[in-house]
């Protein structure tokens, strides 16, 4: 089989709905695997198909799911993350808005593979025409029997919820979303306990992506070995990447998971709009270590990002030509991270909020040469000494935008703003009340 797969209904009218998605084939593979296999084998195919999770961490999927305690005596939940909040990635929204039941099924799938009888789909809150369309298949699928009680006449039981979210960047964090499904503060917890072990309510829970579980289908439908080709070593399937910025033609494209990253720039975003040159690239989201233009040919999975000194993350490839300017971009960064800490660990809290004042005031031209070390020690000091991982995310845009772009921070800090079209937040006051 070809590509697409995954995105293979998201051009097709109505596909969200459970008559179309019947005729393309939706349910199909469920109830074979379900009247006909173990859920040991559905376990051991997406291990041999080489799946990662999907959101961003790329930890292996049938991996996670053998973490699960043996003669559990608890309830085994499983937990959809679709609280995609990734500057620069809308993947999962796709799935969501235009083929929700192939998630249902990768629901199905998966419970049964994990001996699970409930399952949750953490939705962004932002997200209201993806909920209402997830909701309204969710309904579909109990009307059909897919849902419920007796599933497929197995005697097997499987109720799914849809829970939105309020917003919160950080419970896209897996325990932080834990926590807030049952009602408390966003926090992410210490580890260990995994959610494996103790998850929601305390008992073992498995969180994986919205397209991690998409993935399960066509697994179980072509066989693991078919699914492992189609990508890289270690890396199997496709990758749906959210390519957006400065490219001719923006959106979703469905590539095999090691695809180089100048192909997807330029073959398929369409190359540099405008005709400009290429200046940087995040591959993997707002938190990704900044790509130069000399460093775009590397293949985009997880272990070759990672050797080259960022990581593939939530694969929202963000495109930036030769007139972005640096200084800018890490203002934003910065803003975002100190907006999204949920405040729980003090480096982060501190860390983040000290950061950005700092570029902030080097944006607005009142920094100094001294600010841009002062960043990277920060930064330094945020890593690795908080309960989650939000503060390195914070710290890594801060270290890679200063190192591979200080001259241009220089140059900005030297020129103090002015040539470079800021006007610092006095100005603006300033021309406003003369206005």
């Amino acid at each position: 089989m070809t590509l697409p797969i995954l995105s293979r209904n998201f051009d097709v009218a109505d596909a969200w709905k459970i008559g179309v998605a019947e005729n393309r084939g939706a349910y199909v593979t469920a109830k074979k695997v379900l009247t006909s296999m173990q859920p040991a084998d559905v376990t051991n195919a997406v291990v041999a198909a080489n799946l990662r999770g999907l959101g961003g961490a790329g930890f292996p999927t049938g991996k996670k799911w053998r973490f699960l305690p043996k003669n559990n005596s608890k309830p085994v939940y499983l937990v959809v993350n679709a609280d995609e909040g990734e500057p620069g990635t809308f993947k999962d929204r796709y799935i969501l808005e235009r083929d929700p039941h192939q998630l249902i099924e990768g629901i199905i799938l998966s419970a049964f593979a994990i001996n699970s009888r409930k399952a949750y789909i953490y939705i962004r809150g932002e997200y209201v025409e993806p909920f209402k369309r997830t909701q309204a298949a969710v309904e579909e699928a109990y009307s059909k029997g897919y849902l419920g009680k007796n599933i497929f006449g197995t005697g097997l039981t499987l109720d799914v919820v849809v829970h939105r979210g309020a917003g919160a960047y950080i419970c896209g964090e897996e325990t932080a979303l834990l926590n807030s499904l049952e009602g408390l503060k966003g926090y992410p917890r210490l580890k260990p306990p995994f959610p494996a072990i103790a998850g929601l309510f305390g008992c073992p829970t498995i969180v994986n992506n919205v397209e991690t579980l998409a993935c399960v289908p066509p697994i179980l439908k072509h066989g693991a070995e078919w699914f492992a080709k189609l990508g890289s070593a270690g890396n199997g399937g496709t990758h749906l990447f959210s390519i957006s910025g400065h490219v001719n033609k923006p959106g979703v494209y469905e590539l095999p998971m090691g695809a180089p990253l100048r192909e997807m720039i330029y073959t398929h975003a369409g190359g540099i709009r405008g005709g400009k040159k290429l200046k940087a690239v995040i591959p993997g989201g707002i938190s990704a270590k900044i790509l130069t233009a000399q460093e775009i040919d590397v293949k985009m999975d997880y272990d070759s990002l990672r050797a080259a000194g960022t990581m593939l993350g939530s694969a929202g490839v963000i495109v930036m030509d030769e007139d972005t300017s640096m200084v800018k971009m890490l203002y934003y960064a910065t803003k975002f991270f100190a907006h999204e800490s949920c405040g729980q660990c003090s480096p982060c809290r501190e860390g983040t909020g000290w950061a950005h004042k700092i570029v902030r005031r080097i944006y607005e031209g009142h920094g100094a040469l001294k600010d841009l070390d002062s960043l990277l020690t920060i930064a330094k000091n945020m890593e690795g000494r908080t309960i989650c991982v939000f503060a390195d995310a914070a710290a890594w845009p801060i270290q890679s935008y200063i190192t591979k772009f200080r001259k241009e921070f220089e140059e900005h800090i030297a020129k103090r703003g002015s040539e470079f079209g800021v006007r610092s937040s006095e100005q603006a006051r300033s021309a406003s009340s003369h206005g």
